[in-house]
């Protein structure tokens, strides 16, 4: 996919479907005109995903430091930027790496997986940033409207603040990296070659939520609204043709959350947060202990969201 174009109805991840080869037997089972089937490819990265995670924390485990951290992440105690970076940067790199591998494999490379590296990348990354922070803004303005939040005081001195924000900003950025790559990148093309570009979306979007409920204090609606940015992160996909946009406007979101506006993410709280915020009023309007994502607000932010995407990138009149 090249940027800012949709994939092409002629392409088999928009028409849908691997087409039989002509021929019969088993062969069929496992590659199809496009070589190896969708469902066999899928199974190849996600093995290569796990074989890379294992052996990694294996390794690091021998670590002291790194250790800690592992007991640290099995404990679910409140996040820092150190246990970010080393759960989602391990992530990233496996997820990474196993695609790197498929790209041999499959003959094709992460521009196909939307990861171009072209000069567009640094306008789309700083749309999303700029977009996935605004949005964040829009919803913490409305409940705070209907006073469901107070900024409270400043938690932290200048020199923590700087540091605290630029910490999470690489720890959120690997989560990007990590989540939309993983569920809006490679699977995303690769199931959606097989059973077409919007169904794999869709189901991609219903695991994207279901994941968070792992999260504590996360709830369902909370984690049906993070299938539904699921969606709307796909649609920039569909858009723009790369996951830069996406990846940034994911980081801002989480950055803004966690630090910026200190609320929970997903359920989750964190230390060397900037404010001593606070929530007021009923789970309807704030969330709870899911946070800003639990709220009922978060749906019309969410639909505003993808008009502001629409806006931004015209659907081409050659994209069907």
């Amino acid at each position: 996919m090249t940027t800012e174009q949709a994939p092409k109805a002629s392409s088999p991840q928009a028409a849908g479907g691997d087409v039989q080869p002509p021929f019969g037997g088993a062969d069929s089972i496992f590659v199809g005109t496009n070589g190896i089937r969708a469902g066999w490819r899928i199974l190849i990265f996600c093995l290569l995903t796990a074989g890379i995670l294992v052996f990694v924390v294996g390794v690091v485990a021998l670590i002291p430091a790194f250790r800690n951290a592992l007991l640290a992440l099995q404990a679910k105690g409140p996040i820092t930027p150190a246990l970010l970076v080393f759960a989602e940067g391990g992530g990233a790199a496996a997820v990474l790496l196993a695609a790197a591998l498929m790209t041999r494999i499959e003959g094709r490379s992460f521009s196909d997986y939307g990861l171009p590296l072209n000069r567009s990348v640094a306008k789309l990354f700083a749309l999303g940033l700029v977009t996935g922070f605004l949005s964040l803004s829009l919803l913490i303005g409305l409940i705070a409207g209907r006073h469901g939040y107070s900024a409270g005081s400043i938690a932290l001195g200048p020199r923590d603040a700087v540091k605290y924000g630029l910490q999470y900003a690489i720890a959120f950025l690997l989560v990007g990296i990590f989540e939309e790559f993983t569920f809006r990148g490679y699977l995303q093309y690769t199931l959606g070659s097989g059973i077409g570009f919007w169904v794999a979306a869709i189901i991609l979007a219903i695991v994207f939520g279901a994941a968070h409920l792992s999260n504590p204090g996360e709830a369902k609606f909370g984690a049906l609204m993070a299938g539904a940015f699921g969606l709307v992160a796909v649609f920039s996909l569909w858009r723009t043709g790369s996951l830069w946009f996406a990846i940034a406007m994911h980081t801002a979101w989480d950055w803004g959350e966690t630090f910026f506006y200190s609320v929970p993410d997903s359920g989750v709280m964190a230390r060397g947060h900037l404010l001593d915020a606070s929530f007021h009023g009923p789970k309807w309007l704030t969330g709870g202990s899911v946070g800003p994502e639990g709220s009922i607000l978060v749906f019309p932010v969410l639909v505003i969201w993808a008009l502001a995407i629409h806006w931004m990138f015209p659907a081409r009149r050659s994209a069907a």
